[in-house]
């Protein structure tokens, strides 16, 4: 099924636009060092990764979290998130940046095979980088915490994993921290195609698709604690209750979060982002003091 080209350009746009203002004015900072476009897979710059680290770390054995980018499934990469991530490694982790393939061009499952290849390269990479294995965590917002919640269930719920037809990595997940995530997919009523990003991410093949995806039925006890996190403003605020409740209902951990008050309108969609906001920093301390709780 071809899908319309402005479906996902005019997407890009926007989403390219609103994060060119975000990041205006910001730069590296010197505390951190970064190892940069390391290759993880055979697609060129959608596989691509960089190893973030406190530089007054050294080569100390670092906890590590591997930041899922979101985007609609459509938009992003790793480059995107750098000073996010930069900012996360500040707080004492090697934190991974991964670019993954985007639909429609590479529709699912490519985005989840390059996830599984990321991780897989984590594990086997680990040791150069003085990252340690037995505290790895996950971050993940929009569509990078659909995906993360989804390659979560993938490791806990092994016949989930069996369904794709690539070898998963012997990692363990310690935590994860979901953010402004998509995390239930409904089908197309009566028959009719898939619209915007989902047509982009699934084409015609939405139906036998979902339950590919459906991380919420693959939750159970072994899922790690996660901090599961929105805003008042974030579009999709009831998914990261639909979430919560799940995670509570089958004994695991969770710290749900909803932050922003009526009278602020920027507490929006993955407002931790921006690095600048006050409220973002508050956000970023305590997925990182959750990440250390369960270390």
């Amino acid at each position: 099924m071809e899908v319309p080209e402005m479906d996902y350009m005019a997407i890009r746009a926007s989403f390219a636009a609103a994060d060119k203002v975000r990041d205006a004015g910001l730069t590296v900072p010197e505390d951190v060092i970064g190892f940069t476009d390391i290759p993880y897979g055979p697609h060129g710059r959608w596989n691509l990764l960089d190893v973030y680290r406190p530089k007054a770390a050294k080569d100390a054995l670092l906890p590590c979290i591997v930041s899922v980018h979101g985007g609609g499934w459509v938009y992003g990469d790793k480059d995107l998130y750098r000073y996010y991530c930069m900012d996360l490694a500040r707080r004492g982790f090697a934190v991974v940046d991964f670019s993954y393939r985007l639909a429609p061009e590479d529709p699912f499952p490519a985005a989840v095979e390059d996830v599984n290849a990321a991780f897989t390269w984590t594990a086997d990479h680990a040791a150069a980088y003085h990252m340690d294995p037995d505290r790895l965590f996950v971050v993940g917002d929009s569509a990078g915490g659909q995906l993360a919640c989804q390659y979560i269930a993938m490791l806990t719920d092994l016949a989930y994993g069996a369904m794709y037809d690539f070898p998963l990595p012997d990692i363990r997940v310690r935590a994860a921290a979901l953010n402004c995530g998509h995390y239930r997919f409904e089908a197309p009523e009566d028959g009719a195609p898939a619209q915007g990003v989902m047509a982009a991410y699934f084409g015609d093949r939405i139906r036998e698709s979902l339950p590919l995806v459906d991380a919420l039925a693959h939750i159970g006890p072994a899922f790690p604690p996660t901090f599961v996190m929105t805003a008042r403003y974030d579009f999709l605020r009831d998914q990261a209750a639909l979430l919560a409740d799940k995670l509570r209902e089958q004994g695991v951990p969770c710290r749900y979060k909803l932050y922003g008050t009526e009278d602020q309108p920027y507490m929006a969609h993955v407002f931790h982002l921006n690095i600048r906001l006050p409220e973002a920093r508050a956000c970023n301390d305590e997925e990182c003091g959750f990440f250390l709780e369960n270390s």
